[in-house]
């Protein structure tokens, strides 16, 4: 039931259409690929899934059959119709919206939901921010992203890709890399792999909020990644009051890159 490179060249050809550069749009067409992320997305029947950026609904397909209730957000007018044409005959909303200003408690009408996207690079880090944010009812994602972005998402301390985001990301979510993706399953081809990451919402944040605010916590973590390969000392030089890394038993001579988050909270609770 999935595309494959012939038939969405097909679609393509039908509407005149080219992938947009602008949206960074890269359209999967293996149909074992798809089955392999609705796999992933660990979705049957009963579970509600939001895809961001269907694109022409090759991995709609696939999770339409793994028997979940799909619905999609595109923000591609030009694609629409095409969309449409192929995924409403197997019962799927379309939401004409940007996934990073839709109303979630409309389209989700608090419905416990999965999300499963195909991100681009630009939008990737601010959008998953925002849905664990903001969003409540999304409960897991899956998400295709630049190597390195899911490197990032994923990352722990003394990882070489851990920083602000990762730390973000841990406060709401436990975040794994499940696999990788090859460009040469894209129309176009990327020029970077993609990895598949499972984000499995917490059921409550990371650091207990009694502790300290999440706007003082994080205040601390990019004062101090706003310089990352320097010492503490130096890099939260102008946040410190005296005797700040003692209260936190936290060495000022260690690196933000060294520290967890619940090492920042400390520091961010000793001020």
């Amino acid at each position: 039931m999935t595309h494959s490179r012939t038939s969405l060249g097909d679609l393509l050809t039908q509407y005149s259409l080219k992938p947009s550069r602008a949206l960074g749009q890269n359209f999967v067409v293996d149909p074992n690929t798809v089955r392999r992320i609705a796999r992933l997305a660990n979705v049957a029947e009963g579970d509600f899934v939001l895809e961001i950026g269907p694109g022409l609904g090759s991995l709609t397909l696939a999770l339409v059959e793994t028997g979940a209730t799909v619905e999609a957000i595109e923000i591609d007018k030009y694609l629409l119709e095409p969309l449409r044409s192929v995924v409403e005959p197997h019962g799927v909303i379309v939401h004409h919206a940007d996934a990073l200003v839709a109303d979630y408690e409309s389209i989700l009408a608090g419905r416990d939901t999965v999300v499963v996207a195909n991100l681009p690079y630009n939008v990737a880090t601010p959008l998953v921010l925002h849905l664990l944010e903001t969003v409540p009812s999304i409960k897991r994602l899956l998400v295709m992203v630049q190597k390195e972005v899911g490197e990032r998402f994923a990352a722990y301390a003394g990882d070489e890709a851990y920083g602000a985001v990762s730390l973000r990301v841990q406060y709401f979510a436990d975040a794994t890399v499940v696999g990788k993706v090859s460009p040469n399953v894209f129309i176009p081809k990327p020029k970077v792999d993609s990895a598949l990451v499972s984000l499995v919402r917490r059921p409550e944040v990371r650091i207990d909020p009694a502790l300290v605010s999440e706007a003082e916590l994080f205040t601390v973590v990019r004062t101090a990644f706003a310089q990352r390969r320097k010492m503490l000392r130096r890099s939260l030089h102008d946040w410190v009051t005296e005797g700040v890394f003692e209260r936190a038993d936290v060495a000022e001579t260690r690196r933000p890159e060294e520290l967890t988050l619940e090492e920042f909270a400390r520091l961010a609770a000793a001020k």
